[in-house]
């Protein structure tokens, strides 16, 4: 008896040296959040419900490199370290990696991955909402090879839809929402043989589907030059002319087509008097090509709205709909920041990118709206070094290079800041990169910085975000989507799980009056 009380008497005494040893460790405020995050993760349930709306959120070029530092940026900007921050959708529930080579290339461009997760299609590069059966520049090669964006199987379905870009509203992403063409640079214009074979411009084909489908409830970006003849002069530009050489005037074209409560703007107090409750169409062109940058957007009257602006603009006209609504928006601009080299203009367009995921976030249910977050690709920035917490992200390292001179933590593989190769590295120092006209450096010199071949995330909340775990090909990107707003890409025109927006699916119906006339008959 005496040895069974001595043994555990033992027992007691290394469980409490144990937990002498753990104390510091279970008490860590790094520890304990660790345990609050697993708490929330053991209690989260899943909704593999239908909802009512999805809205797509894609930074162009928005590398999981551009979220990390867009991240610090935003933090030292507030006056904060900024490793510890978390974009506004950081905290979403489940997140995945998606593959983003076209067909074709091993890079891809914005074309090929916007078909790829519109429409669910992998394609070639250039190759806007066809397959890659169609050939580049190859009018005839395209027939028959039309695939179908979920913007337009939702508006078959009788729901509302809307693009938000900042990017002309011809460019690749969101051409592919409405538009089918074996080459994207067919923005306004196409060669008088192409045209004589049947193909048709973007621009116009943006008005054709105004036309003819009852079209894009909300429409907001930029590129009027492509919807005004060679001999129109801009409005905000009179020096500027239009780029359409058939002699149409597209936006006089859509204005014709007398769209119920519809209004066409080009400027902020344009878009302010806009009544979100009084309006089914709204069509905005803000610049005459992209719009500004956000660091040089005119945020007076005569300017243009913000990307979180036009985003709770086009939620507010697109959820008066009860049978839902599908929204895109995308942050074009990240990627064009990339291709100049300049790291800070990227980083401010995430940032701004973040804004408008918050305005999502703060106006929508999680449980009947389906929010995704990803990139269409990402760019050869990256950040390296052994730099102290803190360091301003766009400086320079701690570390010295071989040679004895300091060196940036963001660098691009390629790009305008690349150097004569016969001379040394330029020295630079923390005021340069300060100047927000800096280019970060590059190793192989480009005119233009190029996309990247790697994944990107997919960050998702809402009904059916669960399903965005793992590994995939792009293509599978719109699944989950469709899958939470009920649609069919062989049934166009039908929302195959559900009656109306919040309805019960049919087969949840039969189950629920299989339940109540057993429990009926049990009782009886």
């Amino acid at each position: 008896m005496k040895s069974l009380i001595g043994v555990a008497i033992l027992f007691m005494l290394l469980a409490i040296a144990n937990a002498q040893d753990t104390k510091t460790q279970v008490n860590n405020p790094w520890f304990t959040e660790g345990i609050k995050m697993l708490e929330e993760k053991l209690n989260y349930k899943p909704i593999k419900k239908a909802g009512n709306s999805v809205i797509l959120f894609i930074g162009d070029g928005m590398s999981l490199t551009t979220v990390t530092a867009a991240r610090i940026y935003q933090g030292q900007r507030d006056g904060k370290s900024g490793e510890e921050g978390q974009l506004s959708w950081e905290h979403y529930p489940h997140t995945g990696l998606a593959k983003t080579y076209n067909i074709d290339y091993q890079v891809p461009d914005s074309a090929g991955t916007a078909t790829a997760y519109l429409c669910g299609v992998k394609t070639n590069k250039g190759l806007v909402g066809v397959t890659e059966k169609a050939k580049r520049g190859n009018c005839p090669s395209a027939k028959g090879t039309d695939v179908y964006s979920i913007l337009t199987l939702a508006q078959k379905a009788g729901l509302s839809v809307g693009v938000v870009s900042t990017a002309r509203i011809t460019h690749a992403t969101p051409a592919v929402t409405y538009a089918h063409t074996p080459e994207r640079e067919w923005e306004g214009s196409v060669p008088a043989e192409v045209a004589s074979e049947g193909c048709i411009d973007v621009a116009q084909q943006y008005i054709n589907y105004q036309r003819e489908h009852g079209g894009v409830n909300v429409m907001l970006g930029g590129g009027r030059r492509y919807f005004m003849s060679e001999s129109q002069s801009d409005v905000e530009y009179s020096d500027l002319k239009g780029r359409r050489k058939d002699g149409k005037n597209l936006l006089d074209e859509w204005k014709k087509l007398n769209l119920p409560n519809s209004h066409y703007i080009w400027n902020t107090s344009a878009f302010n008097a806009v009544d979100p409750m009084k309006t089914d169409y709204l069509f905005g062109l803000f610049e005459y090509g992209h719009m500004q940058y956000e660091v040089n957007r005119n945020k007076g009257p005569g300017g243009e709205p913000s990307i979180a602006e036009m985003t709770r603009k086009a939620i507010q006209i697109l959820r008066r709909n009860p049978k839902g609504y599908f929204l895109m928006v995308e942050a074009g601009r990240i990627d064009h920041g990339h291709h100049e080299g300049s790291a800070y203009r990227a980083l401010v367009e995430t940032v701004a990118m973040a804004d408008a995921v918050d305005v999502a976030n703060k106006m929508t249910n999680p449980n009947e709206t389906l929010v995704v977050v990803t990139a269409d690709h990402g760019h050869t920035m990256s950040m390296g070094g052994y730099q102290k917490r803190g360091n301003p992200i766009f400086g320079l390292t701690d570390d010295l290079d071989i040679y004895g001179n300091k060196y940036l933590t963001l660098n691009y593989a390629n790009g305008p800041g690349g150097w004569d190769e016969r001379k040394p590295r330029p020295r630079l120092t923390n005021e340069m990169t300060k100047d927000p006209h800096f280019l970060q450096q590059a190793v192989a010199k480009l005119v233009k910085e190029t996309h990247d071949g790697t994944d990107v995330a997919v960050y998702a909340k809402g009904p059916f975000a669960h399903l965005y775990a793992g590994v995939w090909e792009q293509s599978f990107v719109v699944q989950p989507m469709m899958k939470a707003l009920c649609l069919d890409a062989s049934k166009p025109g039908q929302q195959h799980c559900k009656n109306s927006a919040g309805g019960i699916a049919p087969a949840a119906m039969l189950t629920l009056v299989m339940a109540l006339f057993v429990t009926f008959f049990q009782n009886f």
